[in-house]
């Protein structure tokens, strides 16, 4: 999904991504995704809406009966008052379906599995949604053989595109 803005405003509207985390490809083996809806303040969506947000170092995890959303970089709104500011790296909580938040919280107690943000954009609604992932994590020989494909990947574009070209 490419960045979709509004012509007039620049601001970000619908079917739009802000943030990705393309390092969690590399560091986990993702199996289940899961669309959630995210807690927020009116600042926050204001930052969002202009496409300003980090996920790289985010985390998901339980508290209770809850699945929350932690160290998400969403900076402040610039145009708004102190004292409209929000926190930019508070903990978030994640609106999910009871049974998905039975399926992660066993999945993470039982299986060893880690819920891993991997992606934040709006939606077709204009509703700011996170995807999460149950997650393996890979070992060093597994991240060793993801580059080796990838590099030969890249290597077999270059050949066919030589022949052809």
């Amino acid at each position: 999904m490419a960045k979709k803005k509004n012509s007039k405003s620049g601001l970000i509207s619908t079917n739009a991504t802000v943030a990705e985390n393309r390092r969690a490809k590399f560091d986990y083996h993702l199996e289940e995704k899961f669309e959630a809806g995210i807690e927020l303040v009116g600042t926050e969506v204001k930052s969002l809406r202009h496409g300003q947000c980090s996920i790289n170092e985010a985390y998901v995890g339980p508290k209770g009966e809850e699945i929350l959303l932690f160290n998400a970089n969403i900076p402040e709104y610039q145009q708004a008052g102190s004292h409209l500011q929000h926190t930019p790296n508070r903990t978030r909580r994640l609106l999910l379906h009871k049974r998905e938040i039975n399926k992660l919280l066993g999945a993470v107690t039982r299986e060893g599995y880690t819920i891993v943000p991997t992606k934040l954009y709006f939606n077709a609604r204009g509703m700011a949604k996170i995807e999460i992932a149950l997650a393996k994590g890979k070992k060093q020989h597994d991240k060793r053989e993801t580059i080796k494909n990838r590099d030969w990947g890249r290597e077999k574009q270059r050949l066919l595109k030589k022949d052809n070209g």
